[in-house]
């Protein structure tokens, strides 16, 4: 395996009091209260995330992002209660209109991100069309696929079967593809086909509802891949960013499917990130994360977030060639927010420390020992996934920040 010669050449939530606290309750560890304010979820119209473990799981992001404000903690309304609110969407919101309706203006108002139209907080936007006259969504910007050129895999995003199919063709004649159903989360909904045939059988299992209106992504499929994660929060007056690798874990069915993260946060923007002494494919990585959010703005206005999340995945191509490239964005709470969260809070307990590194874990099925200081974010049998275990936890030695974050 022979990498590129330098990175430039490519661009608990067990159950709990959910209530409205008085500030006086959140700890006096916790960052004063610039002025008194209400964190609450909010999922009213939001499309799923909605399981027993993702719910509690959502209400501790909630507490916790809340202690870091000096706010209270309010149970979801079907309308946000007067006040200054923070809000936790279970999705990326749609709509900049809509977003200020719930009073989110900006990064300190809530968690997440704003998008103008659906398709924009998918994977669809991934990849550009396999033709010129190909169908597409209203909004479509095929500048996005330009500006990210080689910072993603070679791919095509369809929403008809006969797109689909042209998509397939083109690129099995250079192995494997991947399909991907573009809503889906945490390694779901994917489906890799060797031939045509494969291609097809794949493919008519998708309704034409659900193509026509979210499309699917049709990729090139790596071998012996690894999945890194690039990106950024702002909460209280904190900015943390990061770069992390992910981990696979067996779920109740034999699949494999995301198992958390290992992230190094620093204090700082993506400059800050960039100081550190990175390998070369870690580089690349922040590198090709940063144009593809640069893309994002650039070609879809009225996006703003204040937590970014990119995966990217780095592995060989069906010729045996070193390949990295950016899968997917994130604009709400994901996996990674638990180690996410857990950095901030760092920080804030320690103002001199600029580095930090954290770990979330999700572990199906036994799970009775759990590291000292390791935070549960959900712990018990959910009834979709099973019996699942959610955690956080931190380094406690103080890492240096001119070591090497491995």
């Amino acid at each position: 395996m022979t990498l590129p010669p330098s990175p430039s050449d490519v661009m608990s939530a067990l159950p709990g009091h959910d209530l409205v606290r008085p500030l006086s309750a959140v700890p006096a560890s916790a960052a004063a209260p610039r002025e008194a304010g209400t964190a609450m979820a909010y999922t009213q119209g939001l499309r799923g995330y909605a399981s027993a473990h993702e719910q509690m799981t959502r209400m501790e992001v909630v507490r916790r992002l809340a202690r870091l404000k000096g706010y209270a903690v309010s149970e979801e309304f079907a309308q946000p209660p007067l006040g200054r609110v923070y809000l936790v969407p279970s999705d990326t919101i749609v709509g900049v209109e809509r977003a200020q309706d719930l009073g989110i203006h900006g990064r300190d108002d809530f968690f997440g991100g704003v998008v103008p139209r659906p398709f924009v907080s998918t994977k669809a936007i991934t990849h550009p069309l396999v033709s010129g006259d190909a169908h597409a969504p209203e909004g479509w910007n095929p500048a996005f696929s330009r500006m990210v050129g080689d910072a993603v895999l070679p791919g095509f995003t369809a929403f008809t079967r006969a797109d689909a199919a042209l998509a397939a063709d083109r690129l099995l004649q250079h192995g494997p593809v991947r399909i991907k159903v573009v809503r889906e989360t945490g390694g779901n909904g994917q489906t890799v086909a060797k031939d045509r045939a494969a291609f097809d059988a794949c493919l008519a299992g998708i309704a034409d509802d659900l193509l026509d209106r979210d499309g699917v992504v049709v990729e090139q499929n790596l071998r012996e891949v690894d999945t890194l994660s690039v990106g950024q929060v702002h909460v209280a007056g904190m900015v943390a960013t990061y770069f992390g690798r992910q981990r696979l874990t067996p779920n109740h069915h034999g699949a494999e499917v995301y198992g958390g993260s290992d992230l190094t946060v620093v204090r700082g923007d993506f400059q800050a990130l960039l100081a550190l002494p990175l390998l070369p494919e870690e580089r690349i990585a922040v590198e090709q994360a940063l144009l593809y959010d640069s893309a994002a703005q650039s070609c879809f206005p009225g996006f703003f977030a204040s937590r970014i999340n990119y995966d990217v995945a780095q592995g060989l191509m069906p010729g045996g060639e070193w390949r990295s490239g950016v899968l997917e964005q994130s604009w709400r709470a994901g996996g990674a927010t638990g180690a996410e969260i857990a950095a901030l809070e760092a920080f804030r307990d320690d103002p001199q420390r600029r580095v930090v590194r954290a770990s979330g874990y999700e572990v199906f099925g036994p799970c009775d020992a759990l590291p000292p200081g390791a935070v549960v974010y959900f712990r018990g049998v959910d009834d979709q996934v099973g019996q699942l275990t959610k955690y956080t936890t931190v380094e406690t030695d103080r890492p240096s920040d001119d070591d090497h974050p491995a």
